[in-house]
């Protein structure tokens, strides 16, 4: 069996679509058609239901792919045990997590990483949402809520704690509330709520029960700028507040606790460049815990 051929249909098992498949493979859309068709005509029979918003894997395709998958994993194995050999580490690692801990956090120390292995390209994807590992959207994911289930390997990074914020001159403009029902003369800021991608992010409960107006931003970016620049009170990460000037913690009754996992796809666990990645992941938690939690 044809490994380009294989390739290609992971890559629309992943993607959905033939043309998202050929981007991310650097390939034209014909050529990912065409050995489609090969690999399809070889088995003799369809791996896909093709259809205008995009593609389904039939029975067969659901069979074929932990095949696969399996194929790819050794591979993978194989290509790395020869960097090894040389004492390479090199090729890409993406890792996704969510924003605010990417944005405040990740991309310096990843950023350090990069620095530290000239060969290797690492891919940091900060965004409000959750990555699937076995689609090879990242090859690591952090992630709020401990996976009940699936293939995966799971480690506990680290816990971090959330306060109420809120810029130096909305409180000298609309006064400090002393209980959280003094907020009810306040603008909260908090997430969308159907927006949320994991159930952790349900702190903004208790600012939306006693708030009086509401300011809404599904990023955690946004959140901290919106607060910052006066817009009204928030629950904030603590390790991210602690890059802006001109925030004060108030309502110190009314704080959280949350934890970030870390998972890895069980078939890429010996792939060099995750592994160092996942080291240097873990460490670097391990070195910076006294920044994630606020007493």
């Amino acid at each position: 069996m044809d490994w380009d051929h294989l390739r290609v249909f992971l890559a629309v098992a992943r993607q959905g679509q033939l043309l998202a498949a050929a981007r991310r493979l650097g390939l034209n859309h014909a050529t990912v058609a065409r050995r489609l068709d090969a690999l399809e005509a070889a088995l003799a029979t369809p791996l896909f239901d093709r259809r205008p918003a995009g593609t389904v894997l039939t029975a067969a395709g659901e069979r074929l792919l932990p095949a696969a998958e399996r194929i790819e994993a050794e591979i993978l194995g194989a290509a790395e045990s020869l960097r090894e050999e040389a004492g390479e580490v090199s090729g890409t690692v993406r890792i996704g997590a969510p924003d605010g801990l990417g944005n405040y956090f990740l991309a310096a120390e990843l950023g350090r990483l990069a620095a530290a292995y000239p060969d290797l390209i690492v891919e940091l994807v900060p965004l409000p949402r959750t990555f699937s590992l076995s689609r090879r959207e990242a090859d690591l994911a952090i992630v709020l809520d401990r996976p009940a289930e699936g293939r995966l390997v799971v480690s506990r990074l680290t816990d971090y704690t959330l306060g109420v914020y809120a810029a130096q001159a909305y409180l000298e403009a609309a006064g400090t509330p002393q209980e959280v029902e003094d907020l009810a003369n306040h603008t909260v800021v908090t997430g969308v709520e159907d927006l949320a991608y994991a159930s952790a992010l349900d702190y903004a409960e208790v600012l939306e029960r006693h708030g009086g107006r509401r300011f809404r931003c599904a990023s955690v970016m946004g959140q901290v700028e919106a607060v910052k620049a006066g817009t009204g009170i928030g629950v904030l990460h603590d390790f991210a507040v602690g890059a802006h000037d001109g925030l004060t913690r108030i309502l110190p009754q009314v704080r959280f606790r949350r934890s970030y996992h870390l998972l890895a796809h069980p078939d890429t666990q010996a792939v060099r460049r995750i592994a160092v990645a996942r080291d240097v992941l873990a460490r670097r938690f391990r070195e910076a815990r006294a920044r994630f939690i606020c007493a």
